[in-house]
């Protein structure tokens, strides 16, 4: 019921932007912007290393592909990283709260 998706963004200011779209639209409840982290990944046949900013986004996993569609039509990368994962335990108070606050999609 309940998901972690893991963001990389260039700066701040990106992940921000991406943050607040996300828990404007409902699709996340709380964004986690953790500042200055270092990549090291392969691209395009060479080894690059970066400066980027991490985002720990919480969320209903049954908005998660919407989740994806909208980072990557709002995000600078050619591939972003949108990578998820199941919470399986925590405070239920604040697994109530995501789930209060990212409703089950419309139909």
């Amino acid at each position: 019921m309940h998901s972690m998706s893991f963001i990389t963004a260039p700066n701040e200011e990106v992940a921000k932007t991406i943050a607040r779209g996300l828990v404007s639209e409902k699709l996340a409840a709380c964004v986690n912007i953790i500042p200055k982290i270092t990549s090291v990944y392969s691209w395009e046949g060479k080894v690059n290393e970066d400066s980027e900013v991490l985002m720990m986004v919480k969320t209903r996993t049954s908005r998660l592909p919407e989740l994806t569609e909208y980072v990557k039509k709002n995000h600078p990368y050619e591939v972003c990283e949108v990578i998820s994962t199941e919470i399986l335990q925590g405070n239920k108070p604040y697994l109530d709260w995501i789930l209060e606050s990212v409703p089950e999609k419309a139909e």
